[in-house]
């Protein structure tokens, strides 16, 4: 209870007129008194009521006296003093995070003579300029405009006894450290420094250390915060390479009454999947870096009044949005690491809401998308994208559901006396027959997708491949499978050039490929054994980024003739991949990718087989005239 936490008056009365009851655990952890004067670093998810939490951490140090004396009116908490330069200081990565805070401690500090203003990147800078004459209590800002007042003398943090920074990993990521580091600088006389961050990897962890004193670490989640996932269904969708865009489509056909975020990686991709929507006829808006801050500003009231249903997005673009009712988070392009999908994820189960995040990646992304799953500690299974039947046959019964719903109302006088005009000359069963044909065709239709097989289980050992130390050849290739690809020294291939392509082709990481032989027109590879089998399911898919290149398992009746290069073990002898060529060729330097030897490819051949070989270089000539010594001088070296 709120009542039980010894809040300052002014802010108690507020909540209280709110209508909240019961706090939040990570509001409990940052107020209980063991803590209390100490300086925070709080990791809690997102949408947990951190903004209300530190509100009240900073109401406790400006507001000294918040009891009123009696007699003196209406129970205002009076501050000490009423100071002109902000008290506190509230930093934010995202434009739309500060103004969501601004919002939020607006009507937590209404009953409290204390002021509240925002400094983000877009808005007129004239505007920050006359609001900081005037005077502000507690400032929000974005660390690019906060620097920017800085530096035109504007804005003056000496007198800021509190400072928090809140979603901190969002701003490492972001590459604000810098700015960061130079506002925390300017805020000479601060007493409390507070970090609040979904994550704490190891780079939250040192500037934590830098810029707190004695800091009490408090996990939420450990004293009864519901995990990120635990409101949240997570479904893991394989489709077969290419496919990605349609199994989007279908997706969010399979899903049609929920509002949807859809992530993507690159602006230009999110402006390629927004375009295919709209011309699909989904209501989706845009938002990424690029776009203007009145875009971004369309987009998102657009959202809030329910005239768009869906905001395709970057990740940097969708930090710090407001959008508490997301049904559905679509991965349309795999996150770059596990806290990127825990964070893309907490979009949607906000505010005790249930939400669903889907998961799409290729059969070559499998076991990354396995990787960061397993980081995120999320249960999951295989299953198909939803096909276009099962779509259809979606859309038929929703309309069948709608049709017994209106039957129960009395039908229009129009539509009664049409159907008495048109009765003499169409069945009463032909009109019908004719109207539902005309219904089922404005259903919408799923997109056909290629068939992929999920009969897959996951391994724990692929997931631990990526790092340790190298292995020996002889361990490698204990259980190695052979490939071979049809790409060989005549298509100029080399080693330095085909590792990229296996590793993205088959979803494997560099640890996994072994041995490497490059033939006159294909070429040999090793795959750890436990790899293997999926090596070969999403190597069978044809990538339209090289459609005429094949990976098969290599058959031992047909080796390649001879070998351009080979690569041996740690002792110097070559690992016979294949049987050796009686024709005599000379080998090149061996390299090893996957066992003890690490050799760096050759950069003569790393942007791949279209590029001719590098020339030797010519011979130093040789001087013809004698060399006549000059006293005291040694003749040169031959």
């Amino acid at each position: 209870m709120f009542s039980e936490l010894g809040l300052v008056p002014a802010l108690a009365e507020a909540i209280a007129a709110r209508g909240y009851d019961n706090a939040t655990p990570v509001q409990v952890a940052v107020l209980e008194s063991k803590v209390q004067g100490r300086d925070l670093l709080v990791s809690s998810q997102t949408g947990s009521g951190k903004t209300l939490a530190f509100g009240s951490l900073m109401a406790r140090t400006l507001l000294e006296d918040p009891a009123p004396a009696p007699g003196d009116g209406p129970e205002v908490a009076r501050p000490a003093r009423r100071v002109r330069r902000p008290g506190a200081l509230i930093i934010a990565p995202t434009r739309e995070l500060a103004n969501q805070v601004r919002s939020e401690l607006d009507w937590l500090f209404a009953r409290t003579p204390l002021s509240v203003a925002a400094f983000t990147g877009g808005s007129d800078i004239r505007r920050d300029l006359k609001i900081l004459h005037a005077g502000a209590d507690l400032a929000v800002g974005t660390p690019g405009r906060l620097v920017d007042l800085l530096s035109r003398k504007a804005l003056h943090l000496e007198e800021v006894k509190v400072v928090v920074v809140d979603e901190a990993d969002e701003m490492l990521d972001m590459g604000f450290r810098e700015d960061l580091e130079t506002i925390l600088a300017a805020t000479t006389a601060r007493t409390r420094t507070h970090m609040f961050s979904a994550t704490l990897p190891q780079p939250i962890l040192a500037l934590a250390a830098r810029y707190q004193k004695d800091a009490a670490r408090i996990d939420a989640r450990s004293l009864g915060e519901a995990p990120t996932h635990e409101d949240i269904r997570h479904v893991a969708y394989l489709t077969a390479m290419g496919d990605r865009g349609k199994a989007v489509v279908n997706v969010l056909r399979h899903n049609p009454d929920q509002r949807a975020i859809v992530f993507g990686t690159t602006r230009e991709g999110v402006a390629d999947l927004h375009r295919e929507l709209v011309r699909q006829g989904f209501r989706a808006v845009v938002l990424s870096g690029d776009r203007a801050q009145a875009e971004r500003n369309r987009a998102l009231a657009a959202l809030r009044a329910g005239e768009a249903q869906i905001l395709v997005a970057t990740n940097v673009a969708a930090r710090g949005l407001d959008l508490p009712e997301v049904d559905l988070v679509v991965h349309a392009d795999l996150p770059l690491n596990g806290e990127a999908l825990t964070h893309r994820s907490g979009r949607t189960g906000r505010a005790g809401r249930k939400g669903t995040s889907v998961l799409i990646a290729s059969l070559a992304e499998r076991r990354k998308a396995e990787r960061l799953l397993a980081y995120a500690k999320v249960e999951f299974s295989w299953a198909n994208v939803p096909g276009a039947k099962e779509i259809g046959a979606q859309g038929e019964r929703r309309l069948e559901d709608t049709l017994r719903t209106e039957a129960a109302t009395e039908p229009s006088a129009a539509a009664s006396a049409m159907v008495e005009r048109l009765s003499p000359d169409i069945p009463r069963d032909r009109l019908l027959l004719l109207l539902l044909d005309r219904e089922l065709e404005r259903l919408p239709k799923g997109e056909v997708l290629r068939p992929v097989d999920t009969r897959l289980t996951k391994s724990t050992d692929s997931y631990r491949r990526d790092s340790g130390p190298p292995v020996s050849h002889a361990e490698f290739s204990r259980d190695a499978v052979v490939f071979r690809v049809n790409l060989g020294a005549e298509s100029r291939a080399e080693p330095g050039w085909l590792l990229p392509l296996i590793c993205r082709r088959g979803g494997v990481t560099r640890r996994e490929v072994g041995a490497i032989r490059v033939g006159p027109q294909s070429s040999e590879f090793e795959i750890a054994g436990e790899a293997a089998k999926d090596f070969a399911l999403a190597a069978s898919q044809s990538d339209p980024r090289a459609p005429h290149v094949h990976m098969e398992v290599a058959s031992r009746a047909h080796p390649p003739a001879h070998d351009v290069h080979a690569k041996p073990d740690r002792r110097g002898v070559q690992p016979p991949l294949a049987k050796p060529s009686p024709r005599p060729h000379p080998a090149a330097p061996p390299v090893r990718f996957g066992g003890s030897l690490q050799a760096r490819p050759s950069r003569g051949f790393s942007k791949g087989p279209s590029f001719s070989r590098p020339a030797r270089p010519a011979p130093i000539p040789v001087a013809k005239h004698k060399w006549h010594p000059k006293p005291g001088k040694r003749p040169p070296p031959r």
